[in-house]
């Protein structure tokens, strides 16, 4: 499908019907409609293919293929028109008429101009009944604190299955950032979830497994939509509620708070043909819908309360890169609240708007490309933004009364490990260690973490090292930089002798000065400790 394909106006949601959504689930399993299933059916590397939205190889592979779960996959996955009898075949408990009923299927228009409904993979569009795809309805398998987990999630087709632009209405499947989130989001039993922005519901689903309630707002009626299907589809029952940010829970505390929201900042052009993605965009000027966010959310966390979100924020000074966050979060950090923003990756305007046009189905080939691009580098220009950052804001409130605390941090890489683990741990450390002074400090016990190493860099033939690096093998794989009073200090602690007594047992070995070392190896022993490096 060429790029300059109209825009795909995507069909109206799946319904809720409880017979023939219990019918649907019956018959995705019995055909084996899950993740570890399809890879054996499309084989590696079509496999591959597929995740890279390269969906060539998986075509030619499922064509053959008389599997069920193959025939789902090149209907909903890959927007294939397919003969009624095997669609039918694949969905015995619920058939086509249920099928209908739910808002999945619709019967093929052979004279309909767009790709999907011309394409077949079953030879030509004449002949016997067709049916297509009205949703995409995907597997989708991951793991948490809780086990592993199977569900299907229903979402708006995508460029992938529809070869043109996405709609501004549409309702994303489970993507990259989606997924980020459902990693970095601590699991541990709580009372109250909220996901803000909730799209088709993914993140509230995955709440429900270790939350006694869940509560889930979008702005979007066809999103709310999706996401009751979804629940319903998988057994899980969640609170939804439509409105915008914040407003439906006015007045509401939680225990975590998780968003993905439409944080995508989009030029305000005013006119149609710069119209705003409003599934991933939140209809603010900048980076302004975030600021919006944060000033508000502090009021709706409960002591203890935790908040996970993914967000970007303009640069407009080299020198703090985190200027933005850092005013948004100054309402949160005088309320108690104690705030941490790690960017994990940076964008100048252009790669910026490269980006996310693509993302939304439109490449260099569309007659859009050049005005659209124009656009969002003079929105850019117009508040002298010099990069774009990404990443994550976790908030935190402790349950002491204080003034919240504000770590920022450049964080690109990831080790082994449970990535919320440790984010839910360096907060908690955040907490502890505003409570200890120096003295408090040099008191404790502290234990290396046992995924940090040393790595050595020296001239070939020559003893000294040039430079030495403490490494972290899980969470954020930091590389800190040590002397070699710092290396000794840290290789020691097991939790046999306190802090201080580490430090001037390494300087009775080195000669050092006392005071002079402690100077130096308790500031950086406490950021080791913020890191998950060492253990307190």
């Amino acid at each position: 499908m060429p790029s300059t394909a109209p825009e795909h106006a995507p069909a109206a949601a799946p319904t809720v019907l409880t017979p023939e959504i219990e019918a649907l689930g019956t018959d995705l399993r019995e055909s084996r409609y899950v993740t570890e299933h399809l890879e054996e059916v499309l084989g590696a590397v079509a496999s591959a293919a597929l995740r890279r939205e390269d969906p060539a190889p998986a075509r030619r592979r499922l064509a053959a293929s008389t599997d069920p779960a193959a025939t789902l996959l090149s209907l909903f996955v890959l927007g294939e028109t397919l003969p009624a009898a095997r669609v039918a075949a694949a969905l015995p408990t619920l058939g086509l008429d249920g099928a209908q009923r739910l808002g999945l299927l619709a019967p093929a228009d052979r004279h309909a101009a767009d790709g999907p409904d011309e394409r077949t993979a079953d030879g030509p569009a004449a002949g016997a009944p067709s049916v297509r795809a009205l949703v995409d309805l995907a597997p989708y398998a991951a793991e948490d604190d809780a086990g592993p987990l199977h569900w299907w999630i229903a979402s708006d087709l995508s460029e992938l299955a529809t070869g043109a632009p996405l709609s501004p209405e549409h309702v994303l499947g489970v993507g990259g950032a989606s997924l980020t989130l459902a990693r970095i989001t601590p699991r541990a039993p709580v009372g109250r979830v909220l996901d803000l922005g909730c799209g088709g519901g993914i993140q509230a689903m995955h709440a429900s497994r270790h939350a006694e309630h869940v509560v889930a707002t979008d702005l979007s009626e066809r999103a709310l939509a999706f996401a009751a299907f979804n629940a319903a589809l998988n057994g899980i029952e969640l609170d939804l509620r439509r409105g915008s940010l914040l407003e439906p829970v006015a007045g509401e505390v939680f225990d975590l708070v998780v968003s993905n929201p439409p944080f995508v900042i989009t030029p305000r052009a005013g006119d149609d043909e710069h119209d705003p993605w409003t599934y991933r965009d939140g209809g603010r000027a900048g980076d302004t819908l975030l600021a919006e966010l944060l000033a508000q959310l502090p009021a709706h966390l409960a002591p203890g309360a935790s908040a996970v979100m993914l967000g970007n924020w303009e640069i407009t000074d080299e020198e703090d890169g985190f200027a933005h966050p850092r005013a948004w979060l100054e309402p949160a950090l005088a309320d108690g609240v104690d705030a941490w923003v790690l960017q994990r990756d940076r964008e100048d305007p252009a790669e910026y708007a490269g980006t996310w046009a693509r993302d939304g189905g439109i490449t260099p080939r569309d007659h859009r490309w050049d005005a659209l691009i124009d656009a969002w580098l003079e929105d850019f220009a117009s508040r002298a933004v010099e990069g774009i950052g990404f990443g994550y804001l976790l908030l935190r409130r402790p349950d002491a009364g204080r003034r919240g605390l504000l770590r920022t941090e450049l964080a690109t890489g990831t080790g082994s490990g449970t990535l919320s683990e440790h984010l839910a741990a360096s907060l908690a450390a955040l907490d502890r260690l505003s409570a200890l002074d120096d003295e408090a400090l040099a008191a404790t016990r502290p234990v290396r973490a046992e995924d940090v190493v040393e790595r050595r860099h020296l001239t070939p033939g020559q003893w000294d090292p040039l430079l030495i690096e403490l490494v972290q093998g899980a969470g954020l794989a930091r590389t800190v930089p040590a002397d070699q009073a710092l290396a000794a200090t840290v290789g020691a602690l097991d939790g046999t002798l306190t802090l201080g007594q580490v430090i001037a047992a390494v300087c009775a070995l080195t000669d050092a000065d006392v005071e002079e070392t402690r100077a130096r190896i308790l500031p950086a022993v406490r950021e080791l400790a913020l890191t998950g490096m060492v253990a307190l």
